[in-house]
C-alpha cells in the first residue's frame, strides 16, 4: 500500500501467483492477475485525469476490491492518497481534502472508470505539503469533531511494520486473512495490505456483514480464514454460537479492552490458535504486545511489553519520568510512526521531544501502569478521549457539533459502558424554549460532519434544563448514571 516496495511484491505476484486469490468480497473472488489489470486500467484512468504526484487525491474508503485496485493505481502514478471515512459528512470531507491539498476525490464502482470530482486548489496555512516521494498514504483520526487530523504514514514506517508483523505472527503467501476494520483504519496495514504484499488470500468484510454474526462466521469457515484481528465486538458475534469453532492459528485483540467474559467462548472458538493483545494508535500503528493464555489470563488482560524497536515511558502528572515500576501518562515512540501530523501547530502537543536526541515520542493521552517485570497494563484515558467500538472517540468534541445547531441550548454527551460497542454514547439535550427540535432532527444534524460512530446512540430532547455541577459545568456523572439506570 503505502510502499514503493509494497507495489513491486503486487507485480511480482501478478506474474508468479497470477492464478492465486487476492481479495475474496461477497460472493466474488478476485485473483492477483484479475487485480493487476483492474489496477492498469485505473492508472490509465487517472492518468487521463491529469492526477500526478504533484496533489494528493481521495479515495474514501468504501469497502470492496474496486477501493483496493483504486488506491493500488494512486501509489502506482505516485500520488499521495488521503483515505477517510466512506462516513465522513460532507463538509468535513471537503474541508480534509482541502488541508491536503487533494485534486480529485475518487470513488471506483464495478463497471466504468473511477467516479471523479475536483477539488479546488488551496494553499491552507499552517498544514505541511504531502511528499509523495516519502508517504503514499494519509489516514485520519477518529474525526470525532468533523475535521479529523490527518496523520501521513511514512513509506519506511509501512516496510518497517511489514516486517515485523511478517515475522512475529510467522505470515506466510498461504494464510487467509479477515479483514473486518476499515480501509481508513490503521488496522488495514496488517490484514490488508501485509498480506497482499505477502501474495497471501483477504476476505473483505462488507460494512453490511459487519454486524451479521451468522455471515461473519460463514465468511471465517467457508474461506478458511487463519488470521483475525479486531475489536471485541468482533469476537462477540463470532463467538454467538457456542458449537461454532474456526481454524485461524493466529488471533488477535486490539482497539479496545477486551470483556474478561469474552475469553472463555473465545478459546472454544479458535482450538488451535495463539492469542494476542496489541495495542497502538493511529499516530504509531501497533506499541505493545501481549500474548494471552485464556486458561490463567486474569480480568485486566495486559498490553504486554514493547514490540521491537518500540521505546515506552511513562511520566507524572508534571512531566517527570517514572522511574521503574508505577502509573502515568503513557508516552511511545514507535519504527512505525508518522513523522507528524499535517496540520503543524497540532504537533507540539502531541508529540513529544526525546532526551537522548532521537525522534519524539507520541503522548497517547493514556494512563498506563508498568509492573515490576516489565509488563504495562492501561488504567484509562486523560481526558474525555474513549473507544467506540474501537475507535478513538471525544465526546466534548461531538458535543460542540451538536451545540451548533440553532435550536440548542445546552448539550452534554457522556459515554456509556457497552457489551458489544465497548462505549457507546448518550446526548442529553435541552432545547430552546419554544423549538420544535427532536432527536431525529438533530441526528441528522449530526450526520452531516460526524461519522458514524460518534453519533450518539441515543438522544433525549427536551425543555428541562440539564443538571448542572456547583460550579456551573453539566453534571455528566449524574447524567451517565439517570442513563445506566434508566438501561437496568
Amino acid at each position: 500500500m503505502p510502499s514503493s516496495r509494497l507495489l513491486g511484491h503486487l507485480a511480482e505476484h501478478a506474474v508468479r501467483r497470477s492464478g492465486s486469490v487476492a481479495l475474496v468480497h461477497a460472493d466474488r473472488e478476485v485473483t492477483y492477475g484479475e487485480l493487476s489489470g483492474l489496477v492498469e486500467r485505473y492508472a490509465a484512468d487517472l492518468a487521463a485525469l491529469g492526477v500526478t504526484p504533484d496533489r494528493p487525491v481521495c479515495v474514501p474508503a468504501h469497502k470492496s476490491v474496486e477501493t483496493v485496485a483504486l488506491l493500488i493505481a494512486c501509489f502506482t502514478v505516485g500520488a499521495g492518497v488521503l483515505v477517510p471515512s466512506a462516513e465522513l459528512g460532507p463538509d468535513a470531507l471537503r474541508t480534509a481534502c482541502e488541508q491536503a491539498r487533494c485534486s480529485h476525490v475518487l470513488t471506483a464502482g464495478p463497471d466504468g472508470p473511477p467516479a471523479a470530482t475536483a477539488v479546488a486548489a488551496a494553499e491552507p496555512a499552517g498544514f505541511e505539503p504531502v511528499d509523495p516521494s516519502r508517504t503514499r498514504i494519509l489516514f485520519t483520526t477518529s474525526g470525532s469533531t468533523g475535521t479529523p487530523k490527518i496523520v501521513p504514514v511514512p513509506e519506511s514506517a509501512f516496510d518497517r511494520f511489514a516486517e515485523w508483523a511478517t515475522k512475529r505472527f510467522g505470515l506466510t503467501a498461504d494464510d487467509v486473512s479477515l479483514a473486518y476494520a476499515p480501509f481508513n483504519f490503521d488496522l488495514s496495514l496488517l490484514d490488508v495490505w501485509v498480506f497482499l504484499r505477502l501474495g497471501a488470500r483477504v476476505v473483505l468484510v462488507d460494512p453490511a456483514a459487519g454486524a451479521d454474526g451468522n455471515r461473519l462466521r460463514r465468511l471465517a469457515h467457508d474461506h478458511g480464514v487463519t488470521f483475525v484481528q479486531g475489536v471485541p465486538l468482533l469476537y462477540q458475534l463470532l463467538t454467538e454460537d457456542a458449537d461454532a469453532t474456526f481454524p485461524a492459528r493466529a488471533v488477535v485483540f486490539t482497539g479496545e479492552a477486551l470483556p474478561y467474559r469474552l475469553l472463555p467462548r473465545i478459546a472454544r472458538a479458535f482450538p488451535r490458535a495463539r492469542f494476542y493483545n496489541v495495542f497502538g494508535c493511529t499516530e504509531t500503528n501497533d506499541s505493545f504486545i501481549h500474548e494471552v493464555d485464556p486458561a490463567t489470563a486474569g480480568p485486566r488482560i495486559p498490553i504486554g511489553r514493547p514490540i521491537d524497536g518500540v521505546d515506552a515511558v511513562l511520566v507524572h502528572d508534571d512531566g517527570t519520568t517514572v522511574e521503574g515500576p508505577g502509573t502515568g501518562e503513557l508516552l511511545v515512540r514507535t519504527p512505525f510512526q508518522t513523522t507528524g501530523y499535517l496540520q503543524t501547530s497540532l504537533n507540539d502537543k502531541a508529540f513529544v521531544p526525546a532526551p537522548d536526541g532521537g525522534g519524539p515520542f507520541y503522548r497517547t493521552g493514556d494512563v498506563a501502569t508498568r509492573d515490576a517485570d516489565g509488563s504495562f497494563v492501561l488504567e484509562g484515558r486523560r481526558d474525555f478521549q474513549v473507544k467506540v467500538r474501537g475507535i478513538r472517540t471525544n465526546v466534548l468534541e461531538v458535543e460542540a457539533v451538536l451545540a451548533a445547531h440553532p435550536d440548542v441550548e445546552a448539550v452534554a454527551v457522556v459515554a456509556v459502558p457497552d457489551v458489544a460497542a465497548g462505549h457507546r454514547l448518550h446526548a442529553e439535550v435541552e432545547r430552546k424554549p419554544g423549538s420544535g427540535l427532536t432527536s431525529l432532527t438533530l441526528r441528522s444534524h449530526g450526520a452531516r460532519t460526524l461519522p458514524r460512530h460518534a453519533i450518539p446512540s441515543t438522544i433525549r430532547v427536551g425543555d428541562v434544563p440539564l443538571p448542572r455541577t456547583p460550579t456551573g459545568k453539566p453534571d455528566r456523572k449524574l447524567i451517565k448514571h439517570t442513563v445506566m439506570e434508566g438501561a437496568d
